[in-house]
């Protein structure tokens, strides 16, 4: 056991059928995942880093370090946004008002967030973040990186590594990306912007 463990998922493996399966579920959640976090505990001994939070190691370290640390934060916060029965179809309130005022609306803010994912080249995260102002920013992300790195407050992101959808859809990542809508929690995405 080191200083991090493996977050635990909201919901039972296969609760989020069919857009993402109990395969994937167990690939991405119960190896991808565990990796991280066994390989982040293996590293910080002797790092400097022991006793920093997982949001700072991912702003001060860099190579196996920060790669590692990256993926776990990037997946709790994709893992977390989920919810096999979610109680609306899209944002409400101050997250809604934000998305109507910079992506001009809800549809087009899907559209873009979309284009984003898909267009992304090898592997990472797409993400909707809020900047310091308020104004909400979508960002293509290499690899492990995180827009808390550029000052950015993570909202949602959809992960576009290939892990995370080939048993599922194979190389149909556009046809990934459009099915996650149906499984977001929109309550989470505005509960991380009232933090903000």
């Amino acid at each position: 056991m080191g200083k991090f463990s493996l977050t635990a998922l909201p919901y039972e493996a296969d609760a989020l059928e069919p857009v993402i399966s109990r395969n994937t579920i167990g690939f991405h959640h119960g190896k991808h995942l565990a990796a991280y976090v066994n390989n982040l505990n293996a590293l910080l001994p002797d790092s400097g880093l022991e006793e920093a939070s997982l949001e700072e190691i991912v702003c001060k370290a860099s190579g196996g370090i920060l790669n590692n640390a990256g993926q776990i934060l990037n997946h709790e916060l994709y893992f977390s946004q989920f919810a096999p029965q979610p109680t609306k179809a899209e944002p409400t309130g101050a997250l809604a008002e934000g998305v109507k005022r910079d992506f001009g609306s809800f549809e087009a803010f899907k559209e873009e967030f979309q284009k984003k994912g898909a267009s992304l080249f090898g592997s990472g995260w797409v993400w909707l973040s809020a900047d310091k102002d308020g104004k909400l920013v979508i960002t293509q992300e290499a690899n492990a990186a995180n827009p808390i790195q550029k000052g950015l407050t993570p909202l949602l992101t959809f992960d576009v590594w290939e892990h995370a959808y080939y048993l599922d859809y194979q190389n149909r990542r556009p046809d990934h990306l459009a099915a996650l809508w149906q499984i977001i929690d929109w309550n989470i995405i505005e509960e991380r912007l009232k933090k903000d």
